[in-house]
């Protein structure tokens, strides 16, 4: 919740006049709670969104940046109160666990992925593979050079989703 991918991300929200809600998911930082390999923390996203609903009566767009997009995409993928998804650092494998996207090709809401050509947790071949199995509207952006924390490239990483969000939503920065 507190490195700088997520931080970056809530900055651009911010820019539109979107609210932001940034959370840990369970068992992470001073949270509540054990790690549940992605299962009771799609339940987190999901406590999350009621409580955006509950509180601001608005669609929401989520934005998950590695293990938070992975989990974060499966939790919000058909939910009618998520017009737009944003997965950040899309992971494929990291730190002894393989990410899977089966429930993708029924993905139907717009999609944009970002991730960094020198992501080890998500190589380019391998993201793109995975990217191909999403229905259209879908985009994909590489930011050449870039690691999965798009060290030294943030402004790129804005730079993409500013252009998805005014192109696919029609929002203007206030």
């Amino acid at each position: 919740m507190h490195n700088k991918v997520v931080y970056n991300t809530m900055k651009v929200f911010q820019e539109f006049g979107l609210p932001v809600l940034r959370f840990n998911f369970r068992g992470t930082g001073l949270s509540e709670g054990t790690h549940d390999e992605g299962h009771g923390e799609q339940d987190d996203v999901r406590a999350a969104l009621e409580w955006l609903q509950q509180e601001f009566g608005l669609p929401t767009l989520f934005a998950g940046f590695s293990f938070g997009s992975n989990v974060g995409m499966r939790a919000c993928c058909g939910d009618p109160r998520v017009p737009g998804i944003i997965a950040l650092g899309l992971p494929v494998e990291a730190e002894g666990r393989r990410y899977s996207y089966k429930y993708l090709p029924i993905c139907a809401q717009p999609k944009l992925f970002i991730s960094g050509t020198k992501d080890i947790y998500g190589p380019k071949q391998i993201v793109e593979q995975v990217v191909a199995t999403a229905p259209e509207p879908k985009t994909l952006v590489f930011i050449e050079g870039v690691d999965h924390f798009f060290t030294g490239k943030l402004p790129l990483m804005q730079a993409a989703m500013r252009q998805w969000l005014t192109e696919h939503f029609d929002l203007k920065p206030v």
